[in-house]
């Protein structure tokens, strides 16, 4: 194997060189990065943005690149910002995956609802057992923990499908990401699929208004027509999942 003539200058005068450098790098780094200092960066948008810099790179390969080395410097530059902001738009329209979700879901509705093998009553006297599950439940009930986790799983899981039936599919396509589903599924979990699904907070999601969408998750923080601590803060979390890579 022997070098192309002047390869040097194709190196330092080549965007398209760099544009498969850069590439390469969006998507060997961040494996890096997380094998040494444990970073982990969104996989979907260092994905895109590394096929995008490649595809430049070989379209490149196609067509006469002339012009300085500072010329082409700022070529690659301003086509890296296009691609990695065209990126982090991709990357958020994607859909969540049902597995996505619940990878987040799980634990945030976990750690809130608390896991007890013995059936008790709620706060509003309704016979509850492992993490807030009410369906069949009767005072004396007990399960074990395997079960307790299979049964939430099996009902967060339901909760999420149902209310995903209340969504426009532009919503569920580009405003859904696997934090806001995961936010809008506890919510579901704790006060129910009807209540969930014709909430403004519901309406507002699929008419584009994201951001109120989240601010009217915070609204349900009563039970027996008072406020309560736990669910003013279990809210707030809900909020805060829902409002990732979202402006205030």
């Amino acid at each position: 194997m022997r070098m192309i003539d002047g390869a040097g200058r194709v190196m330092i005068l080549a965007y398209s060189f760099w544009a498969q450098v850069l590439g390469l790098a969006a998507l060997i780094l961040p494996e890096l990065a997380f094998g040494i200092w444990g970073y982990e960066a969104d996989p979907y948008v260092m994905w895109w943005i590394g096929v995008g810099l490649l595809l430049f790179g070989i379209i490149g390969r196609m067509t006469v690149q002339k012009g300085s080395g500072l010329v082409n410097a700022l070529r690659i530059a301003g086509v890296t910002v296009l691609i990695v902001l065209l990126s982090i738009v991709a990357a958020q329209a994607k859909p969540a995956t049902e597995a996505e979700t619940m990878a987040i879901a799980l634990p945030f509705i976990g750690a809130r609802e608390g896991m007890v093998l013995v059936a008790y009553l709620d706060i509003v006297g309704v016979p509850t057992i492992c993490a807030g599950s009410t369906r069949g439940v009767v005072m004396g009930m007990r399960k074990t923990l395997a079960e307790c986790n299979a049964l939430l799983r099996a009902e967060v899981a339901e909760y999420r499908r149902a209310l995903h039936r209340y969504f426009t599919v532009a919503t569920i396509d580009h405003r859904l990401p696997p934090r806001r589903d995961a936010a809008f599924t506890s919510l579901t979990y704790n006060i129910g699929i009807g209540a969930a699904g014709k909430s403004t907070a519901v309406r507002r999601l699929n008419a584009g208004q994201v951001a109120g969408a989240c601010d009217a998750l915070t609204w349900f923080d009563k039970a027996g027509k008072r406020v309560v601590r736990g669910l003013v803060l279990r809210r707030a979390d809900e909020w805060a999942l829902c409002m990732h890579g979202v402006s205030p």
